[in-house]
């Protein structure tokens, strides 16, 4: 697995615990939005910058 992804992952992961979410109802929400791909293609920048920023970043477009 790559990084990017496992950094999606996570990402998911802890959306879906501070929304109470289910993991499924989160990925869709991710993809619908284009959160996942924003994710994968600024992980070089996200990344850095940590869990909180990238869903705080993100939280207009989900």
């Amino acid at each position: 697995m790559n990084a990017e992804l496992e950094f999606l992952i996570y990402c998911i992961e802890e959306y879906k615990r501070l929304h109470g979410t289910t993991g499924r109802e989160t990925f869709r929400l991710f993809e619908r939005s284009g959160a996942s791909r924003y994710i994968i293609d600024h992980y070089d920048a996200l990344h850095t910058a940590g869990v909180e920023y990238t869903l705080s970043d993100i939280a207009g477009m989900v």
